[in-house]
């Protein structure tokens, strides 16, 4: 009896399944043909509308989006039928999954909240996730809004949900926001006692590529720390690579290493990567340690498990490349190809830069001829700017312009704002200004905009030359309104504060109080080690036989985690008058124009004052903005006032670059102290520092006027082997130095290599053999005297 009741409900139960299905068929086809629903009004009639029977409809693959949304509808409309939060939620995954039908999701929450139904957290996470994915990052904000207040679901939402709101408002730049919600979630962690992974490792990541691009230092370090302050680390590989990256490009050398020490004492998963040591490589060349990146390298070939990519060469070739280091560059760029690396334009983009820095136009155009011809690099804009700029700066002007009208004849596409804004500054400095005035009106009516660059140039040419009324015209021919306006606002304020008259009580106190006076540069030096008391470099601490673990897969990179500075001031970027950061750096660099106009003809009391009511004003000064003025005291003797501009430097811990320490050794070398100048260029090659051409010619010059010309000598046979060619105010240099110690036939080997390495004379050449061939005449005259009182005695 049993089993023939169980058969009987086994057959009723069959009969029930393919009852229904024969029914979600009929409707299926009923919903295909033309009509749609209306095809449902008749057959429909007898059947009872059940949620197992609109979830069979909806789950069809047969059926469109559209389709499952009119029947879904049709289905709202029936006078017995009620939709639950499953049939919601079933729909919502067919809309999620087509973005044409995106718009319907805030009809159908709409819907769902007059039924009076609530939806889990995972499909309000696919409605986000839907919404980012298609870029609609509004709507997905709408979504959090109607979660948190419409439904007053707070506390019913986890927190895993707001990762995606997060990487949201990160990607449509609403980072004010997405910092304040996760703060928030920060402060309910703790408050309810929540475990530390309130937010996955992608989204925090994200948040902090955010606030590193939109240079939020600030911020970037409140979540950094708020992070660490929970507990434990909740970043993945990506996440320590991210932070050592980061710290190691704002001159944070010993967060960057404690990260990475960190990452191999946890093992596992967050092991170094070849990104680990990419980031580091370029943090330590961006820091000036040229040298412990060249170690690293071979230790990342050696040891690591790992083998240098395209990238670890780029950005080794690039350090080495802006060190004056191009040997060492040729030599990496060698290996590169060795193994099988291509070079791409923005490698050969930075030797071709550095091969010009360093005077070795030979060699630079033969790299790129090559480049072009033979490795099919593409030359792009940048390149021919690259080698327009060489070719000015390395006394070739008339083949740098001759290449500029080529290009421009050729197409818009090989030249660009920055080519005219070379070209331009090249004219300035020659005194054309005229033809200057006529590139600009060129360079506007081509569509480039006139930059910030361009102008602060022009503006200074202009003034220097009294040529007032020149100024308008410029203006005329700027296609950014907002910088006409800004200039001539800061042009107009800037001369009424100047005029204003100035308090008496100043008149009085130095600007630059310094404690000693500038011979103390040593000490000063001395003390920078491990402290944040100066702008010059921390130096670097021997390496002892006990730091040195000879297991570890990077003995070097742990001896520096260990003995790092806590800060590092030296820049291996030179200032620049514009850095063009936008808004932000208008008044600093109007100001570090303005001064440079003010110094150039003389005026250091009106470029202090100038100086004075801008930092009054909350400017802050940068490394370009002190070299100019301490420059400026040098060239004039007040030394004491030059040793108060460094301390002051120092004081707002303003990184100093390789510029500062010209200034450093020019200064030194004006007072005698050549002894004091050669000490300060072996501190600067330890901590990790390099010598340009400019350095090296500041400092011969101050050893030859000093007496010590083997010295030297021997600087510039160094200069020769370490990649650099002599220039020719090398040359020149060299020619009086000698000329003046008596040491002719010196004066004209010099002379012979300078003719000899093609370094064209100027100039100053002319009047250092003027100088040269008084000295040879004297010469002459005395031996001619002694032979006579030799005569006249026999």
């Amino acid at each position: 009896m049993t089993t023939s009741v169980t058969a009987t409900l086994t057959i009723k139960t069959l009969a029930s399944k393919v009852g229904n299905l024969i029914v979600v068929a009929s409707i299926a086809k009923a919903l295909s043909e033309p009509g749609g629903t209306r095809n449902l009004e008749k057959n429909m009639e007898s059947v009872s509308l059940s949620e197992d029977l609109v979830l069979h409809v909806l789950r069809r693959n047969s059926l469109e989006a559209s389709q499952k949304l009119d029947f879904f509808h049709w289905c709202s409309l029936r006078p017995n039928y009620k939709h639950s939060v499953g049939t919601y939620s079933l729909l919502f995954q067919t809309v999620c999954r087509c973005p044409q039908y995106h718009d319907e999701i805030f009809n159908l929450l709409t819907s769902l909240n007059r039924d009076g139904l609530i939806l889990d957290s995972a499909t309000f996470k696919l409605i986000l996730d839907a919404f980012i994915r298609s870029g609609k990052f509004d709507s997905a904000l709408e979504i959090l809004d109607y979660a948190e207040k419409d439904l007053c679901t707070t506390t019913f939402l986890s927190p895993e949900l707001y990762s995606s709101v997060l990487i949201a408002l990160v990607h449509k730049n609403q980072l004010g926001i997405a910092l304040s919600i996760f703060l928030k979630l920060l402060e309910n962690s703790s408050t309810i006692g929540h475990s530390c992974g309130i937010l996955d490792a992608i989204s925090c990541n994200q948040l902090l590529v955010g606030l590193r691009k939109a240079d939020m230092r600030d911020q970037f370090k409140q979540v950094f720390h708020k992070l660490r302050e929970i507990g434990s680390f909740p970043f993945d590989r990506w996440g320590y690579n991210i932070c050592i990256h980061v710290f190691g490009c704002w001159d944070d050398l010993a967060t960057s290493l404690s990260l990475f020490k960190e990452m191999k004492e946890r093992s596992g998963s967050f092991y170094p990567d070849l990104c680990t040591y990419n980031s580091l490589i370029h943090v330590l060349c961006l820091v000036g340690k040229v040298n412990d990146a060249l170690v690293v390298l071979e230790e990342l070939k050696s040891s690591s498990g790992h083998e240098p990519d395209l990238f670890t060469y780029r950005i080794l070739i690039q350090g080495c490349s802006k060190a004056y280091r191009i040997d060492d560059a040729l030599k990496i760029f060698a290996e590169m190809q060795y193994n099988g690396f291509r070079p791409d334009t923005v490698l050969c983009n930075s030797l071709l830069d550095g091969l010009l820095k360093a005077r070795k136009l030979t060699e630079a155009c033969n790299l790129f001829e090559k480049m072009v011809d033979e490795d099919g690099v593409r030359a792009s804009c940048w390149t021919y700017n690259i080698l327009i700029d060489g070719l000015f700066r390395n006394g070739r002007a008339a083949a740098a312009y001759s290449l500029f009208l080529d290009l421009k004849k050729k197409s818009n596409n090989f030249v660009d704002g920055i080519t005219f804004s070379i070209v331009t500054l090249h004219l300035c400095r020659e005194g054309q200004v005229e033809e200057a005035v006529q590139l600009v009106e060129e360079m506007e009516a081509r569509g480039f905009v006139v930059d910030l660059v361009t102008v602060t140039s022009l503006l200074i040419t202009l003034y220097r030359h009294g040529m007032w009324d020149s100024t308008e015209r410029l203006m005329k021919h700027i296609r950014d309104g907002n910088l006409v306006s800004n200039v001539l606002k800061w042009k107009a304020t800037m001369e009424a504060s100047i005029k204003d008259p100035q308090s008496k009580k100043k008149d009085f106190a130095p600007m630059f109080p310094s404690t000693g006076n500038f011979t103390d540069i040593l000490s000063m030096l001395s003390s920078a080690n491990g402290k944040t008391d100066s702008g010059l470099a921390t130096g670097n601490v021997e390496p002892q036989a006990d730091d040195i673990d000879e297991w570890s897969s990077s003995p070097h990179m742990d001896l520096l985690a260990n003995q790092v500075s806590p800060t590092s001031l030296f820049s291996l970027s030179r200032g620049r008058r514009v850095e063009v950061k936008g808004a932000d750096s208008f008044d600093i660099d109007m100001v570090n124009t303005y001064l440079s106009i003010f110094l150039s003809k003389g005026k250091l009391s009106l470029a202090c004052k100038l100086f004075e009511i801008f930092t009054n004003m909350g400017v802050d000064p940068v490394s370009y903005t002190y070299n100019s003025i301490m420059s400026s005291f040098v060239k004039k003797g007040y030394f004491n006032e030059a040793w108060g501009v460094l301390q002051g430097m120092g004081e707002m811990l303003c990184p100093a670059d390789i510029a500062t320490y010209n200034v450093i050794i020019q200064g030194l070398g004006n007072m005698g102290r050549a002894d004091l100048a050669s000490a300060v260029l072996d501190k600067l090659m330890k901590q990790g520092g390099y010598l340009d051409i400019v350095m090296y010619n500041t400092l011969i010059n101050a050893l030859g006027k000093a007496g010590r010309i083997e010295e030297a000598i021997k600087l510039f046979h160094q200069m020769q082997t370490s990649g650099i060619n002599p220039d020719v105010v090398t040359y020149n240099t060299l020619i009086e130095v000698h000329s003046k110690a008596g040491q002719l036939k010196d004066a004209y080997k010099f002379l012979k290599m300078m003719l000899d390495a093609g370094c064209a004379p100027n100039h100053v050449t002319d009047t250092t053999l003027d100088f040269l061939e008084k000295e040879i005449e004297k010469l002459r005259y005395q031996k001619a005297s002694m032979k006579r009182t030799t005569d006249d005695f026999s």
